[in-house]
C-alpha cells in the first residue's frame, strides 16, 4: 500500500456478496475520490450488479462470470476491459480484481461487498488482510472495516454506544491506544488469537492510535455518521 511520503492513488474493488446499498455505495466511490479524481474500479463477477446499481461503470470487468447471470450486459463495455477466466483458476475473483488495481497503480485499495454467504469465503477475505500488500478497507451490507499500520491515527464518528472491535493481523508486535472508547487499548496483551470484541464508542466519537503492528477494526456500518479522517499511513 501506499508508503510514506507517498501519493495516495485508491481503487476499489465491487465484489459478489452482500455489500451496502447502491446510493451508499455511490457515496463511498464519491468519498474515496482525491483531488477532484474518482478511484480506479474494477468489478470481480457478479459485483458488476452492484457497482452498476449505483449507476457506475467500472474501469475493468473479472473473473470467471460464473455468477453474473446473464453475460450479454457484459457486451456494452470496450472488450479490452473485459478480463475472463476460467474456473479452475489458481485465484478467486477477488483476488483478481486487487491484483489487476495494484498492478494499474493504486496504492490504496477498498472492497465493496463480500459480506453473508459462505463462511469459507469469509475467511478467505479476511485473510487477504493478513497480507503484504493488502487492502485498507472492506465495506459489507452490515460492517465497516478498516485496516491500520503503525503509525496511524484514525478518527471516527458513531452513534452514540456504537460497537467497535478490533483484531491483530501479521505478525506483531502489536500495540494501540485509543480515546473515547469504554475500554481503553492501551496495555492490552495483544497476541494471535487475542482481540478486542464489541467495545463501546460511549459519546460516538473515537480515535485509534495503532503504534506497533497492524489491526483490522470492525464496526456496524448502520452506526456511522461520518468519518473525522485518516491520518498516518495505508496498511501493506
Amino acid at each position: 500500500m501506499s508508503k510514506k511520503g507517498e501519493p495516495v492513488s485508491r481503487g476499489i474493488a465491487f465484489i459478489g456478496g452482500e455489500g451496502p446499498p447502491p446510493d451508499l455505495c455511490r457515496a463511498v466511490f464519491e468519498e474515496a475520490a482525491l483531488g477532484g479524481k474518482f478511484p480506479l474500479t474494477a468489478a470481480a463477477d457478479s459485483g458488476l450488479l452492484a457497482a452498476e446499481a449505483a449507476g457506475l461503470r467500472p474501469d475493468w470487468i473479472l473473473g470467471d462470470m460464473d455468477s453474473l447471470g446473464e453475460l450479454s450486459r457484459l457486451d456494452s463495455y470496450p472488450p479490452e476491459r473485459v478480463l475472463r477466466y476460467g474456473p479452475e483458476k489458481d485465484y478467486t475473483d477477488t483476488e483478481l480484481a486487487l491484483a489487476l488495481l495494484w498492478e494499474k497503480g493504486c496504492n490504496e485499495l477498498w472492497i465493496l461487498g463480500g459480506g453473508g454467504g459462505r463462511l469459507d469465503h469469509l475467511l478467505a477475505l479476511r485473510s487477504l488482510f493478513e497480507r503484504d500488500p493488502c487492502p485498507v478497507r472492506w465495506i459489507t451490507a452490515a460492517e465497516d472495516l478498516r485496516c491500520l499500520k503503525a503509525p496511524a491515527e484514525f478518527s471516527l464518528s458513531l452513534l452514540p454506544g456504537g460497537l467497535v472491535s478490533v483484531f491483530p493481523l501479521g505478525d506483531g508486535p502489536w500495540e494501540a491506544e485509543s480515546a473515547g472508547l469504554k475500554w481503553p487499548l492501551a496495555g492490552l496483551p495483544w497476541d494471535r488469537g487475542f482481540f478486542g470484541l464489541s467495545n463501546v464508542a460511549e459519546e460516538g466519537s473515537f480515535t485509534l492510535r495503532v503504534k506497533r503492528g497492524r489491526f483490522l477494526a470492525v464496526w456496524p456500518l448502520a452506526s456511522v455518521l461520518f468519518s473525522a479522517g485518516f491520518r498516518g499511513r495505508a496498511a501493506g
